[in-house]
């Protein structure tokens, strides 16, 4: 499941996937003249477009309110791809039973073009309202889990995922520079787990641990997150062998299945 944005040569494959990205962007059906401010399409050429994606089942037109949304076939593929080509299936039980084990949300999470991609949630007895939430995509450089996956990449990996990082200061404790950033990952890969110290969001604060493949590089990462009201970072330290143990059970699940490593 490739979430980066289309290249400018991916020709008319590329220009349909972004019409599929603005429709999923928007989380709500979308009139035709909604997407024609966002696309940077001429009209003639987004009309084609849409026609085309509608015809094939990948969007779906309410001809009552005249809105576009995602197809059933586009569901279909989705669910496909997430079956085949994420974690969640082979981790669910294990994300269940951690959850219930630390009383607190757990996250799981696979990198792409440099980005989170949330791929299964599992909330606390008390959730929180917050980001994340399973098929979102979310940075990369200030997450938990987009930490602990960018500090186990190859060096050509990495030069690549922190090249694609926006480093926009969301909260006052956002990395906002790659040297900064860097620094920490030195010590994740240290450590064998990172932290969101309110990074993404204020009052939201998490310990993550990469999954890691047999060669030692990120398949995906795990998080335990809560907030500052429930809990402090030195508490969430305390779950760190918890998360670890059920990042190499994951691991161990997944050794037969092939996963893009990073």
């Amino acid at each position: 499941m490739n979430t980066a944005a289309p290249r400018s040569g991916d020709g008319t494959i590329g220009k349909a996937l972004e019409v599929l990205d603005l429709v999923a962007q928007a989380e709500r059906p979308v009139r035709f003249s909604e997407l024609l401010t966002m696309s940077p399409h001429p009209k003639a050429t987004l009309y084609r477009l849409v026609q085309t994606l509608t015809n094939l089942g990948m969007l779906r037109y309410d001809t009552d309110r005249q809105t576009y949304a995602p197809g059933l076939r586009l569901v279909s593929l989705a669910h496909a791809a997430w079956r085949q080509s994420s974690l969640a299936p082979i981790a669910r039980a294990h994300i269940d039973a951690l959850s219930e084990t630390v009383g607190e949300t757990v996250h799981l999470a696979q990198l792409d073009g440099g980005q989170v991609l949330y791929v299964d949630k599992r909330n606390a007895a008390e959730p929180l309202e917050m980001f994340s939430q399973a098929g979102k995509v979310g940075p990369g450089y200030c997450t938990g889990v987009g930490k602990a996956m960018l500090a186990f990449l190859a060096d050509e990996a990495l030069e690549v995922a922190l090249s694609q990082q926006a480093w926009f200061a969301h909260t006052a404790h956002t990395h906002t520079s790659r040297e900064s950033l860097s620094r920490e990952l030195a010590a994740i890969r240290s450590e064998g787990v990172a932290y969101d110290r309110e990074e993404h969001e204020p009052g939201i604060i998490c310990i993550a641990a990469p999954i890691l493949s047999d060669v030692g590089r990120s398949i995906g990462a795990l998080s335990v997150t809560t907030s500052t009201s429930r809990r402090s970072l030195d508490d969430l330290a305390m779950l760190a062998p918890h998360l670890q143990s059920t990042a190499r059970d994951i691991a161990g699940a997944a050794a037969n299945w092939q996963f893009p490593s990073q």
